[in-house]
């Protein structure tokens, strides 16, 4: 039940940094080139196509680690465990308080009536910056749970 547990977490989480690499290198770079009503446009939907798989991808994995740092008891592998499980739980309350805030603020903009205030309330930058903590987050997620399926007696 432990190796499948890991498994679980190391395919979870794997596919989880996977897209917020990708993010991080193609889609954050293009939606910054874009005209604000094109950004709005294009966030809407992307973020309709992400949002029913990651969080799926992304809560099987916490919960398979947070099982598995419940059930190990060998050190070697409850330590990388336990802070697999820190590290994306921590990508799951940024996403929760920071990143699905400023997503449904734009999912709720009209593009062709925009605030006045654009320059100053442009999330893109914000969005960006939370993203990369989020990705940094997963990446050792990601690693600490290779780690444990590797340390699987």
């Amino acid at each position: 039940m432990s190796e499948v547990l890991a498994v679980v977490a190391v395919v979870g989480s794997g596919l989880t940094a996977g897209v917020l690499v990708s993010t991080m290198l193609g889609i954050i770079p293009f939606m910054r080139t874009l005209p604000p009503d094109r950004y709005v446009a294009a966030h809407r939907y992307l973020w309709s196509r992400y949002d029913p798989f990651m969080p799926i991808c992304f809560g099987l994995s916490v919960l398979a680690d947070l099982v598995l740092a419940v059930r190990v008891t060998d050190p070697t592998v409850r330590t990388p465990v336990v802070l697999a499980t820190v590290c994306l739980a921590a990508v799951m309350v940024i996403s929760v308080t920071r990143q699905v805030p400023i997503n449904r603020w734009v999912r709720d903009l009209d593009p062709a009536a925009l605030p006045l205030d654009w320059a100053e309330v442009d999330p893109r930058r914000r969005w960006r910056n939370w993203n990369l903590a989020r990705t940094v987050l997963a990446c050792a997620g990601f690693g600490l749970n290779v780690v444990v399926l590797t340390a699987m007696p």
